[in-house]
């Protein structure tokens, strides 16, 4: 049931949009996104990002519980350039 559309580009090779910003409307505009990409063997374990950040969240808990640790913030503002 696939359906091809033909469109009539009336665009001219000279315009250029690459350079345009992307503009985010609606709800999830303020929200901040961090992508990320499994290896095969840790997507399988996890099918989705919830799974993840529960997987992640334990393993904080579990070094927190083990061995002080230094400060979240503090760790992640010494490793950005």
């Amino acid at each position: 049931m696939s359906q091809t559309f033909e469109m009539d580009d009336d665009l001219r090779p000279e315009y250029d949009f690459t350079q345009l910003p992307v503009v985010a409307r609606g709800q999830g505009r303020k929200r901040s996104t961090r992508m990320v990409q499994l290896d095969p063997d840790v997507a399988a374990i996890f099918p989705d990002s919830a799974a993840v950040n529960e997987g992640l969240r334990l393993l904080i808990r579990l070094i927190q519980r083990t061995s002080p640790q230094p400060d979240v913030q503090s760790v992640t503002a010494s490793k950005e350039p």
